[in-house]
């Protein structure tokens, strides 16, 4: 009878964690910063991608762990932060560790498999990566920022667009079980 109780009470679907091959995390986010290091030298329309944040939101969804999700945040936003031209050591290390905190609470939560539904999540995301930004940026360093631009919005479409297709990729790399 207390299996039955305990079979029946678990109201939740069976929720999938993706495993990839070893080395993978690392290397996708080694090679996302990387080219985002770079993307300053192609002009300003290649600034609209922040492959970084799609790496963290990426993995943060698949691995669907709170912990590992805000740690693995906090490593690509420190290094993204090392990389940059402009920005001091910390404020993409903050934002990126929230969203990687959020992206692995919400991954166990809703659909991430569908296109439109990756399209929104990370449309969504991006958002919340820039406020925080925005207000790091405020409170922290005490400098003028913006909560939304018009560019931010391009910015955001175009993430969103791209990491539909960067996630898809990402996707080949999973190990099957």
């Amino acid at each position: 009878m207390a299996s039955m109780l305990s079979a029946g009470s678990h109201a939740e679907p069976n929720i999938e964690v993706h495993k990839y091959y070893s080395g993978t995390v690392v290397i996708a986010s080694f090679v996302a910063l990387l080219i985002q290091a770079s993307l300053h030298r192609y002009g300003r329309w290649a600034e609209l991608l922040d492959l970084p944040l799609l790496v963290t939101i990426y993995f943060g969804v698949s691995k669907r762990n709170p912990v590992s999700g805000l740690f693995l945040g906090a490593i690509i936003g420190i290094l993204q932060d090392a990389l940059g031209h402009d920005s001091p050591i910390g404020l993409y290390g903050i934002a990126k560790t929230i969203i990687g905190y959020l992206a692995s609470s919400v991954g166990g939560k809703i659909d991430t498999e569908h296109p439109v539904s990756r399209f929104g999540l990370v449309f969504l995301l991006f958002h919340v990566h820039q406020a925080i930004l925005a207000i790091t940026e405020r409170v922290l360093l005490n400098q003028p920022a913006r909560f939304f631009t018009p560019r931010l919005l391009l910015d955001s479409l175009v993430t969103a667009a791209f990491g539909v297709v960067v996630f898809a990729l990402l996707d080949r790399l999973r190990r099957s079980n």
